[in-house]
């Protein structure tokens, strides 16, 4: 039998209107490349997505936009300090220097970090995808972890294969290394980066990034967009 991948509705700037009739419908088959979106028996989306993490640079840009924003903190902070002290704005330099100088060491420091990371886990980053009308996870594996075996889980919870899907689902539990929850309820910007297959999806205190092959992009935008209520245009 012949794989004939859903259309997509088209990817537009306002909010779009969500059809159900739009859910991928993959072949058995096809779940063996892994990344494809799979809807399983019990009605969550899942999909196994796995790159590089010397070629995906959105984890690397993730972490500097982390020490950005600690940096700035600190700098605040330590102007509060001085103006309680009493010694402000005459340290506003000094305390300038100070986190300058901070950001210069974690600047230099971060990039073999991330090397060593990297090399830790096979130089790949697997993650797991699960989602419903009310959430998403990311779920990152241990480095233990490989794409075919989280492939044959998804077929056990797919119902494609037989197996037992609460082992299957205690199995995957224990094997995420972390995990990041995005409740569309709460989320208030979703930002989608073609070029790097990734859908940023930030609410309050939380900050995901989803990611999906290219055939199934504009598809989980489209759903993704269409459950956050206070997405903003």
């Amino acid at each position: 039998m012949g794989y004939t991948p859903p259309t997509p509705p088209p990817f537009q700037q306002g909010p779009p209107q969500w059809q159900p009739s739009q859910s991928p419908q993959w072949q058995p088959s096809q779940l063996s490349y892994g990344n494809r979106i799979q809807l399983c028996q019990d009605g969550k989306y899942r999909w196994i997505y796995e790159f590089s993490m010397m070629k995906n640079p959105m984890l690397f840009i993730t972490i500097y936009k982390v020490i950005c924003l600690s940096c700035l903190i600190v700098w605040l902070l330590l102007n509060v300090i001085s103006l309680f002290s009493g010694d402000f704005p005459d340290t506003v330099w000094t305390n300038t220097k100070i986190v300058l100088l901070i950001f210069a060491i974690f600047a230099v420091l971060v990039p073999f970090a991330y090397l060593i990371v990297a090399a830790q886990n096979g130089w790949k980053y697997v993650v797991l995808f699960e989602m419903d009308d009310k959430e998403i996870i990311h779920r990152q594996m241990n480095k233990q972890v490989k794409k075919a075996k989280a492939i044959g889980w998804l077929t056990v919870l797919a119902g494609l294969v037989g197996g037992s899907r609460g082992a299957v689902s205690a199995g995957i539990v224990a094997a995420t290394h972390t995990t990041t929850i995005s409740t569309f309820h709460y989320v208030k910007k979703v930002k989608p980066y073609r070029k790097w297959n990734t859908i940023k999806v930030n609410q309050p205190l939380s900050k995901n990034q989803v990611y999906a092959d290219i055939e199934d992009f504009d598809w989980l935008y489209q759903y993704i967009v269409s459950h956050c209520p206070k997405v903003k245009w």
